[in-house]
């Protein structure tokens, strides 16, 4: 059997351990990864053979910070067998990635002893995962999980917002969102921008202007102009981001849509036929994509003292 033969094979038995656990287990649609959803947890499943010495996962900073982002999130290493599953709360792990070596990309090379401790940077460094082992119970316990779990399209729509707000905050903008207390990676977005309120434009409807989900404002002299907007949309219901983009129309905004449904993007954007043209589709991974650029161009940067 091939190597990805026996990971994939890893993954179908974990899942249909995880449905004699509970009942409820689903795939979390909104993210392109192996993560599901059982009973209350979120759950990003990495899966590794037996090479011997060790455990080697790669995982990228991406795709831990999104399952990082969601209530009551851990990631499943499974070590060569289902014997070995360490349930790793994704706090915990988040934590731990600084001392562990990865690549410009944000690759992380997560590798495991034959007794299942985390390897960190130093001699001898580990983190022991025993308590962690095999301990579905984990994912009811409420020191790890909170009895309030929230949507996984909601917890990602903000990640998208506040991916898009640090790009902007990196690039000089001025940048604002509507949703002030909603955190990304703990932070409130109302702490991530540095506007507090929406500045008032003369040729908008405020009403509408408020409420898009992002906007970079360019400063000139005692003015801002609205250079960049953006509607995150991930729900299959109305999409009325379009509707509040639209009312930039007498300004030379750039006006995005970030979403997967690229079908649904062409639907909508046709019944706005004056400035159709305008609008622009991105999917969220190119949002993923630009905001890692961006932070490793900084650490480059630091890195490299210019």
């Amino acid at each position: 059997m091939s190597q990805l033969s026996k990971t994939k094979q890893l993954l179908l038995e974990f899942l249909e351990m995880a449905r004699s656990q509970n009942d409820n287990v689903e795939p979390i649609k909104v993210l392109r990864a192996n993560a599901f959803k059982i009973g209350k947890a979120n759950i990003l499943v990495r899966t590794a053979s037996d090479l011997g010495k060790r455990y080697f996962f790669g995982l990228n900073y991406i795709n831990a910070e999104e399952i990082y982002n969601l209530s009551n999130s851990f990631v499943a290493f499974i070590c060569g067998s289902l014997d070995q599953i360490a349930f790793l709360p994704t706090t915990i792990l988040i934590q731990h990635l600084p001392n562990i070596s990865h690549d410009r990309n944000g690759e992380y090379k997560i590798n495991f002893t034959r007794d299942i401790k985390l390897t960190l940077r130093g001699r001898g460094n580990y983190f022991d995962c025993t308590e962690f082992v095999n301990n579905w119970d984990l994912l009811k316990s409420s020191k790890y999980t909170s009895s309030k779990s929230v949507d996984p399209t909601d917890s990602i729509h903000t990640l998208v917002q506040g991916r898009i707000l640090e790009i902007g905050n990196i690039r000089g903008f001025q940048t604002y969102s509507p949703n002030k207390t909603k955190k990304f990676n703990q932070r409130k977005l109302d702490d991530i921008s540095t506007l507090s309120s929406c500045p008032t434009l003369q040729y908008t409807d405020h009403k509408s202007l408020k409420n898009i989900d992002v906007i970079w404002f360019r400063r000139t002299n005692s003015d801002l102009y609205p250079e960049y907007a953006f509607e995150v949309e991930f729900s299959t219901g109305v999409w009325s981001g379009f509707g509040r983009l639209a009312t930039l129309r007498e300004y030379r905004t750039k006006l995005y849509v970030v979403t997967h449904d690229k079908k649904k993007f062409n639907q909508v954007e046709s019944s706005f036929i004056d400035i159709s043209k305008r609008y622009i589709h991105l999917i969220p991974d190119h949002i993923g994509l630009l905001y890692s650029a961006e932070k490793n161009l900084i650490q480059m940067r630091q890195e490299f003292n210019l």
